[in-house]
């Protein structure tokens, strides 16, 4: 009976396999052959911007197919912010483009990347045309980003999230004393506390200093510009904000934080008239894709180029393409270097650090381009630690006032799991050695105090050359650059003013920055290092990824987070130049 049970399993499986490969093949078919049909944008068009769960990302591939429609796995589908800004100002400049329906629902991004997306709407404004908000959920980012909307609407039963920034921090620290496992602790600098969900129970008084600091200056900055948009006194929604007086939607609007309440056909409606239209007309749409296919013939076109080298992801050795990995990066800023035609390099940096041997391989290849080209850094929404390591290696250092960076600092962490093996598993061990340190932070005993003394001293060091390396680019003594180190965090707007930062700006001003360094400020076209791959093998790739994490997120249900976490301690090696956490502020 076993067997044929299992024979029917497996016919059951092909089965179910068959169905869904039908699926998704037929899927795919309908999105390429639309992807590659020409397109022509029509008079009174509209530019539908749907980012409802969608996670904001540097650079995405402008004439991909979109997969979303797809739904196979739980996966959160992604869009670039390159890809955003060049269909906005394509629609801007395009007479058949009469507005934005803007959809930002709960958008997942960055403070820095919503102000520079922000930024985009606002211009596209100044070519009088509308833009329309409308959500069943808003998010604190997505209100944000919607407050350069002409008009906000809301679902009457609908939500929005309006009351201040939050940082929550995971400690491990009652886990491993339950394991009676030990981690072994090096760093340099008070307020290096990416090893305190580690060796804590609670933020130390320095880390709740530092992130006390840098979250009421994004808080400050997002509710000036929200004030501005709305037309509200910045001290009443600031009251709004950190009393949460919007407790139902129609607390929002009786605030005048929203425009009204309405269901999406009748927003429909009200674009219509604002379009000439009846009320049984269709309003013709076009998505953000469509739009960027439909003007890639019209993009600049010269000998001269500006290197734009997107740097998103933590730092680390080898050639991981999801990542900053060395190697793969030292090859891309060679080549940059060495390519006649292009006149400057900007380096985007999107990184919250990480190896710092990684870092310093890197550093050195920036300093080598930097001798023959102008290289100039542009910071995302954070770029600290390993990433303001990278970015030290430019001529200039553009931030947008609510980045996150800084963290100059150090850290390396090791695990002693000598009492978990023998106490929890019955598991012993010995050792034969040819030297005293032979067997040097071995995980399966207590680290001795001359292997602390040597392997701190080496923190140390390293922590030495990041200061040396930040004051050369700089131009500041290691004195001064030591006053605002310690792995302390900045917002871009304290960055500025402590010297770590140039200019505040987003890509486009790193952009034109470099482009007069190099002059040919008026005759340049933007390249973009590494190439992305064509859509289809990073489809399977994605699919796989997802296929796994789907997996993990049913097997572990809230447990998903910790498991992330704990996966990506895995992944240090050596000496780090890391961030205090992932901070998700929302």
């Amino acid at each position: 009976m076993r067997f044929l049970g299992n024979v029917l399993a497996v016919i059951v499986g092909l089965l179910v396999f068959s169905v869904m490969s039908f699926f998704l093949l037929a899927g795919l078919i309908a999105i390429i052959s639309s992807s590659e049909e020409e397109v022509k944008v029509k008079e009174n068009t509209v530019l539908v911007i749907n980012l409802e769960g969608r996670v904001l990302v540097e650079r995405s591939n402008e004439d991909e197919p979109d997969f979303s429609s797809l739904g196979l796995f739980s996966g959160v589908p992604t869009i670039g912010l390159t890809s955003l800004k060049n269909a906005i100002r394509s629609a801007k400049e395009n007479d058949n483009i009469k507005g934005i329906f803007l959809k930002p629902g709960t958008f997942l991004a960055g403070q820095a990347g919503i102000k520079e997306l922000r930024d985009e709407l606002l211009s596209f404004k100044e070519a009088d045309k509308f833009i329309v908000s409308y959500g069943e959920l808003y998010s604190e980012n997505g209100y944000y980003l919607s407050s350069a909307a002409d008009e906000i609407y809301i679902n009457p039963s609908g939500f929005l999230e309006f009351n201040g920034f939050a940082s929550e921090i995971i400690f491990f620290k009652g886990l491993f004393e339950k394991l009676e496992i030990q981690p072994e602790i090096f760093r340099v600098g008070d307020f290096k506390s990416a090893v305190e969900p580690f060796m804590l129970d609670k933020m130390s008084e320095e880390n709740r200093l530092q992130t006390a600091s840098f979250l009421n200056d994004l808080s400050e900055f997002a509710l000036n510009e929200i004030a501005e948009g709305r037309g509200i006194a910045n001290d009443r929604l600031k009251e709004i904000n950190q009393q949460m007086l919007v407790r139902k939607v129609k607390d929002a609007e009786a605030l005048q934080l929203i425009d009204g309440l309405k269901y999406e056909d009748e927003v429909i409606d009200l674009m219509k008239e604002k379009l000439g239209l009846e009320k049984d007309d269709k309003i013709n749409t076009i998505n953000i894709s469509r739009m960027n296919r439909a003007t890639k013939s019209k993009s600049r076109s010269s000998k001269n180029r500006i290197a734009v080298i997107v740097a998103e992801g933590e730092i680390m050795g080898g050639r991981d393409e999801s990542i900053i990995s060395s190697e793969r990066f030292k090859e891309e800023i060679r080549k940059a270097r060495k390519n006649d035609n292009v006149k400057a390099i900007v380096l985007r940096v999107n990184s919250p650090g990480g190896s710092a041997l990684a870092s310093e391989v890197i550093w050195r290849e920036l300093e080598e381009a930097r001798k023959v080209k102008p290289v100039i850094a542009s910071m995302g929404e954070v770029a600290a630690s390993g990433g303001y390591y990278i970015a030290a290696a430019s001529d200039s250092i553009v931030a947008q006032p609510n980045t996150i960076t800084g963290s100059i600092g150090i850290f390396a962490l090791w695990f002693n799991a000598q009492g978990f093996l023998n106490n929890k598993l019955g598991i012993t061990t010995d050792v034969v050695k040819t030297g005293e340190f032979s067997d040097f932070l071995s995980p399966t005993r207590r680290v001795s105090d001359m292997e602390r003394t040597i392997f701190q001293a080496q923190i140390e060091e390293g922590y030495d050359i990041f200061l040396s390396r930040v004051a050369q680019g700089r131009d500041m003594s290691k004195e001064a650059v030591m006053s605002i180190a310690s792995g302390r965090v900045w917002t871009g707007n304290q960055a500025l003013e402590n010297g770590l930062v140039d200019v505040l700006g987003g890509l486009d001003t790193a952009i034109e920055i470099a482009a007069t360094k190099a002059g040919v400020e008026k005759d340049y076209r933007v390249v973009y290092y590494p190439e992305i791959k064509p859509w289809f093998e990073r489809f399977l790739n994605q699919f796989s990824n997802e296929v796994q994490a789907y997996y993990q997120q049913k097997k572990l249900g809230n447990f998903y987070p910790v498991y992330r976490q704990i996966e990506q301690v895995k992944k240090y090696e050596g000496i780090m130049m890391r961030m205090p956490y992932e901070y998700i502020i929302q």
